[in-house]
């Protein structure tokens, strides 16, 4: 049986958007490695339920790390991505976008401004 990486996991992170498919998380770490995180283009027609998703996983991020840098273990990769490059930002240099020991943080000026509604207490979904 192949041994899977070291991932760490975040206890207390939302899973995913309840009533979605829209996953925050990973259950356990790929044998192949960790998926690449890229930069992905979001476009003005995006879907609301996209935004929203991006909004809850931003939330979550921000209620779960504040402004420190945290380590990417079991968050979910396609859902970093569209915040990739923007409102989350590499936080080592040089950074490995395939490893789960990456070191992220959130861009908080950037990402009050395009997700304000995001540093809320409470966020409606």
């Amino acid at each position: 049986m192949a041994t899977l990486p070291d991932m760490v996991k975040h206890r207390g992170f939302p899973s995913g958007m309840p009533g979605t498919g829209f996953q925050f998380t990973i259950r356990r770490a790929n044998p192949k490695g960790a998926t690449k995180i890229i930069r992905r283009e979001r476009h003005a027609d995006r879907a609301p339920v996209d935004i929203k998703a991006d909004t809850a996983f931003l939330h979550s991020l921000w209620h779960h790390f504040g402004e420190e840098p945290f380590e990417r273990g079991n968050l979910d990769a396609g859902r970093l991505s569209w915040l990739f490059g923007r409102e989350v930002i590499a936080a080592e240099d040089p950074f490995d976008p395939q490893s789960y020991e990456a070191l992220l943080q959130i861009n908080v000026e950037v990402a009050k401004a395009n997700y304000p509604e995001a540093f809320g207490d409470v966020l409606e979904v």
